[in-house]
């Protein structure tokens, strides 16, 4: 319930005051497991994204400070969210990742780590291409376009969904190479960023 009253005040705050254009919201599966990967240029993305996804709630990572008021945590976790402390492995928010995509949710997630306005080969995390791996999920590039400033034009397109794999697996298929992974993860960045160049 609340999540969808959230969904709609977020349409008509996006809706109201930016210039808003959602382009290929028709290539969005409407079920199975997603692993919804988009840039990071502002604050609101989560919330844009989530909201401009047609009758699927997106579950998100979010910081583990954020769930120390225990209202605030109630909202946030009602709004689709899951703590995770970054700086260091936390296997109980990648346990949650694994468990949302085998229910058949979706994970949207932002490669680059930390926000950014432009493409930047340093903030290129493997972790993503470890989930789509493992997980076998459909990866859905998501490219957000636009300054955030109120009135302005802001593009929001979505991709078409492709699987990643990989041959570069050990003998068990659970493990492969840090620089498979970091080449798995720079295609899926790169998907992104080609969306705004269309």
């Amino acid at each position: 319930m609340l999540y969808s009253i959230g969904k709609v005040l977020c349409i008509l705050y996006f809706r109201l005051f930016y210039r808003l254009r959602v382009i290929g919201r028709e290539n969005i599966p409407s079920s199975g497991p997603l692993l919804l990967c988009a840039n990071h240029p502002t604050a609101l993305d989560m919330f844009l994204v989530a909201c401009m996804v047609p009758r699927r709630k997106v579950h998100y990572m979010a910081k583990a400070e954020l769930f120390r008021n225990r209202f605030l945590a109630w909202i946030i976790r009602s709004l689709g969210a899951f703590p995770v402390s970054r700086g260091k492995g936390d296997v109980g928010s990648v346990k949650t990742v694994y468990k949302l995509l085998e229910s058949g949710k979706i994970v949207g997630m932002f490669p680059e780590g930390t926000r950014t306005r432009k493409k930047d080969p340093n903030k290129r995390k493997p972790g993503i291409a470890l989930f789509a791996l493992h997980s076998g999920a459909p990866v859905l590039p998501v490219a957000i376009k636009g300054d955030f400033r109120l009135f302005r034009r802001v593009d929001l397109i979505f991709g078409k969904p492709y699987k990643v794999t990989s041959e570069a697996a050990d003998g068990t298929g659970k493990s492969y190479p840090k620089e498979e992974l970091v080449r798995i993860s720079n295609e899926i960045i790169d998907s992104i960023y080609a969306l705004m160049d269309q």
